[in-house]
């Protein structure tokens, strides 16, 4: 229970970072939730510096990726370190190793998307999301990376494309195999991806009523 419980607040406090939020502040003085949608993700600080939304876009990735690749290292070793004490070979508990590292990676996005340091309103978890769980599923997080490819490129909606990559991440899990046969593993994987979609609720009020934002696309002149 304490194992479950460090993890949990670690990986909270590491997804509650709010690295878009510092970095404009530092580079351009500004606070980017008086900016565009008022939101500290990656889309919205590229909306004020391309340069630095792909800066938030890569930190945002990491501070979930990294949590739930020290659990692993950290639940792997200390399978290996009993192992040796009993002086008995023992196989890995997977499932149990995947359930410890699927709570840090869901902890980690409820920091992203509901972080201390900001009265707990956050990010959307899309960017955190992807760096928690491609340590965990990089199968599916491949699958889900290219149906948010294939939905922005026929829409041209980047908050669409999340959501159904975001829906389609159990559901891929589950058709490949790929939650290890930890059924609490699957579980956090649903929630997240259910937080995600609802952290979008306005995104997907402005779709229905026709409103939203297109992406655009710059086009060279001749």
């Amino acid at each position: 229970m304490t194992a479950y419980l460090l993890i949990a607040v670690l990986s909270y406090f590491s997804g509650s970072i709010p690295f878009g939020y510092l970095l404009i502040r530092v580079f351009r003085g500004e606070d980017i939730r008086r900016s565009g949608s008022g939101n500290i993700g990656a889309t919205n600080v590229a909306r004020r510096s391309p340069a630095l939304g792909f800066l938030t876009l890569l930190l945002d990735a990491l501070k979930g990726f990294v949590p739930v690749v020290l659990t692993l290292l950290w639940a792997h070793g200390t399978a290996e370190a009993t192992s040796r004490l009993l002086a008995v070979p023992q196989p890995a508990d997977s499932a149990h190793i995947y359930t410890l590292a699927s709570m840090a990676a869901l902890f980690a996005i409820l920091g992203h998307m509901f972080p201390v340091w900001l009265g707990f309103r956050g990010g959307k978890g899309v960017a955190t999301g992807l760096g928690s769980w491609v340590a965990i599923a990089p199968k599916s997080i491949l699958v889900t990376m290219l149906v948010f490819l294939l939905v922005v490129a026929v829409f041209r909606f980047v908050s669409l494309g999340s959501i159904v990559a975001a829906a389609t991440l159990p559901l891929v899990a589950v058709n490949l195999g790929d939650y290890h046969q930890a059924r609490l593993e699957l579980f956090a994987m649903a929630a997240s991806s259910l937080l995600i979609i609802a952290k979008h609720h306005k995104n997907i009020r402005r779709l229905l009523a026709g409103t939203e934002n297109r992406l655009r696309v710059r086009r060279g002149h001749s």
